[in-house]
């Protein structure tokens, strides 16, 4: 989910959002944090026969658990079964890496404009969430002010995709891109990229043709505003509007306008201080990218398109 207007979000959550932020945005400082439930989709071996348990911190290790914090409602990335279990492309990644590290990564669930201050404030050890790595987010600053609001965060990437747009199946209103939407009402997550890039298209948009820009706790219910005919637009990271586009009303709801933009990696986020955890997520990362299992859960979920050859730290601009 990307967020922030310098490129994941990410990649997403463009929530794969221009997103919406994926350092810490002013909308990121929020405090509301959602249903904290732990949603424990995620498996792993144990330390012991684990490869890389060695390279946790030893209260991690101890623990046995890694606490995940994550907005899961953004299919495919990240959502709940019928059953309520978190599943996913993200809760797979993680049951994968879990296995070379022998803990759990255990979901739970958030807004996602809240995650980082969750992160921050010790709730979760890391967040993952279709989160866009931008330099906004690594050094804690408000992209509307420019002016850092807070510690920033790291970012282990894992995945690029941009930000997409996309209407009612058969009523485009004539919109093809982001400047077509001057005069429109757009849906958006709050605290993503995709709200971002609207609020930029909408400085530039003339005089009687105000883009109205209506931002959601979730993806969801951006779905549905745009599916009941309360705005022309939706705008989603180009994973999640795919898969929204795909299956809502069993492919006959919405459809996908103009390219994709704004393409950036996805990151989990990790306290600047827990640079050991850090380094061993993204060594586990590897390890699935280099065993074959990262590509099978990619193929899985329809993401394969946003495939990184390895892991790096920070490689969000």
């Amino acid at each position: 989910m990307t967020a922030s207007s310098t490129r994941r979000t990410t990649a997403a959550r463009s929530r794969l959002a221009a997103a919406g932020a994926i350092a810490v945005a002013g909308t990121l400082l929020l405090t509301g944090c959602g249903d904290q439930t732990k949603e424990k989709g995620s498996g792993s071996a144990s330390t012991a026969s684990a490869p890389l348990a060695g390279k946790l911190p030893k209260e991690i290790q101890d623990k046995g658990t890694i606490e995940v914090g994550s907005d899961i409602a953004y299919a495919p990335v990240e959502f709940k079964d019928s059953s309520g279990k978190a599943v996913g492309l993200d809760p797979d990644l993680a049951a994968a890496m879990g296995k070379q590290l022998g803990v759990k990564l255990e979901f739970r669930n958030g807004t996602f404009d809240a995650l980082l201050t969750g992160l921050r404030s010790g709730r979760y050890d890391i967040a993952m969430s279709a989160m866009t790595d931008n330099k906004n987010r690594q050094e804690g600053i408000d992209p509307d002010t420019g002016k850092k609001v807070g510690e920033g965060v790291d970012f282990v990437d894992y995945l690029t995709a941009g930000v997409s747009i996309y209407t009612r199946k058969g009523d485009t209103q004539g919109i093809t891109g982001w400047s077509d939407l001057c005069g429109k009402k757009i849906a958006v997550e709050r605290g993503t990229v995709s709200e971002d890039l609207a609020k930029q298209e909408a400085k530039k948009c003339p005089g009687g043709k105000k883009l109205t820009i209506e931002p959601f706790d979730d993806d969801q219910q951006s779905q549905t505003r745009l599916r009941s005919g309360g705005v022309d637009a939706a705008s989603s990271d180009f994973p999640v509007a795919a898969y929204a586009v795909k299956t809502s009303g069993g492919g006959k709801d919405f459809q996908t306008v103009g390219q994709q933009v704004e393409a950036a990696p996805y990151g989990i986020a990790v306290a600047k201080k827990d640079t050991q955890l850090r380094d061993a997520l993204q060594a586990a990362m590897n390890a699935i990218i280099e065993n074959g299992e990262y590509a099978k859960i990619l193929q899985k979920w329809g993401a394969q398109d946003g495939a990184v050859k390895e892991s790096v730290i920070n490689g969000g601009k």
